[in-house]
């Protein structure tokens, strides 16, 4: 078993992607990480990891209303949730760039359970894990990094006025209740970023009123909602101690998408992983795509527009083929695919901006920036795991 030391602050390391990722290190961490579980489950495998037990937590069910501004706080009573950003941005030479930063909650024991039995309010005692991960992407670069802290007031957590959501001195903060607008604040040896963030248009519930189901039958579900519709600038660095080697800092600016998600369980012990897209194209819409890949693959698609309007897309008629592989040490990852969704008219091929753009972490994934051609020119992020 591996535990929480009395009095650091936060842990530095080198990974973690999903809050996913997060409750399956620790909901796996007293077991051989090279072997099966009591119940014959892969660990390694994406499936294993997140096909976990979710009772005693908070069940994600139809109907519940998703309110503003207070769902963008934390949900502790489910076992994990996340606040997610991606962005692609240009540099004033034009250069491409990508920028990925996530913070994770995880909770270590469900509501009332006996390791719930004892006062958290006071001291380093805590039943929340916060995990955050961050990412520069370039056409010749992929830098990632991970930290992860246990939750306190002066450590990591989530405040509601002014919203604020920070590990150490990587820190989201807004001018009130909202998520915008707002700074985001990341600082390592690797790199460093300040951004401002800013919207106007409504945000987007996923699913059936932010209810999205993640299983063939229906018995897996999240909460989930997006803001596709973001304007960034600000300043990026990179280089540094574990960097580049020549510190080079540059103005940029462009779009970013928020996703905000939380649950008690995302995949079934069948599903390895999923291939998720967020793309917006040059007619000013912009679509949330992922594929869960088990014995049965399930889909999951919505278009939006920036005045808050949108639909789900019949997954059935959505067709993904993968068109080009990338071999990164064992592990081969579809770094270009074919997309056509015949209803919306939309037929595509995405393009990685770095192939290379794994996430060595604690649990390894494929998170990167691409380029949209055909029907639909645009850009995006794709997000791959389970390989």
């Amino acid at each position: 078993m591996r535990y929480l030391p009395a009095h650091p602050p936060s842990i530095t390391s080198a990974g973690l992607r999903l809050a996913i990722f997060g409750s399956a290190f620790l909901l796996t961490a007293c077991s051989d990480p090279n072997s099966a579980d009591s119940k014959g489950v892969d660990t390694r495998s994406m499936g294993g990891l997140l096909g976990g037990r979710s009772e005693g937590y908070t069940p994600v069910l139809p109907g519940r209303r998703i309110t503003f501004p207070a769902d963008h706080q934390s949900h502790e009573g489910f076992r994990q949730e996340w606040w997610y950003l991606t962005a692609n941005l240009k540099s004033e030479q034009g250069k491409p760039l990508g920028l990925q930063w996530t913070q994770f909650r995880v909770a270590l024991a469900p509501p009332g359970s006996s390791s719930n039995h004892r006062d958290t309010t006071r001291g380093w005692a805590t039943d929340q894990l916060y995990m955050a991960h961050s990412a520069v992407t370039t056409e010749t670069s992929h830098l990632a990094t991970e930290r992860w802290s246990r939750a306190h007031p002066q450590l990591a957590g989530v405040e509601s006025s002014p919203f604020t959501v920070k590990l150490d001195n990587w820190l989201w903060q807004s001018q009130d209740e909202e998520l915008f607008p707002a700074t985001l604040t990341v600082s390592d040896d690797q790199f460093s970023y300040q951004l401002r963030l800013s919207t106007h248009a409504p945000y987007q519930l996923q699913g059936e009123e932010g209810f999205s189901i993640k299983s063939p039958d229906g018995s897996v579900a999240s909460y989930y909602y997006s803001q596709p519709f973001i304007e960034v600038e600000g300043w990026v660095t990179t280089g540094g101690e574990n960097g580049e080697g020549v510190i080079q800092r540059q103005k940029v600016s462009g779009e970013a998408w928020l996703d905000r998600e939380w649950s008690s369980q995302f995949l079934t012990s069948s599903q390895q992983g999923w291939d998720w897209f967020s793309l917006r194209l040059d007619d000013g819409s912009a679509l949330m795509l992922f594929q869960l890949r088990g014995v049965e693959n399930f889909y999951s698609a919505r278009r939006m527009f920036d005045d808050g309007s949108g639909h789900n897309i019949d997954p059935t008629m959505v067709e993904m083929a993968v068109i080009d592989w990338h071999q990164i040490g064992g592990v081969r990852y579809p770094v270009s695919w074919k997309i056509r969704i015949p209803p919306e008219k939309i037929d595509i091929t995405t393009h990685s901006l770095n192939p290379g753009a794994n996430m060595l972490l604690s649990v390894s994934y494929w998170e990167g920036p691409i380029n949209i051609q055909g029907s639909h020119n645009g850009e995006g992020y794709m997000e791959l795991t389970g390989y």
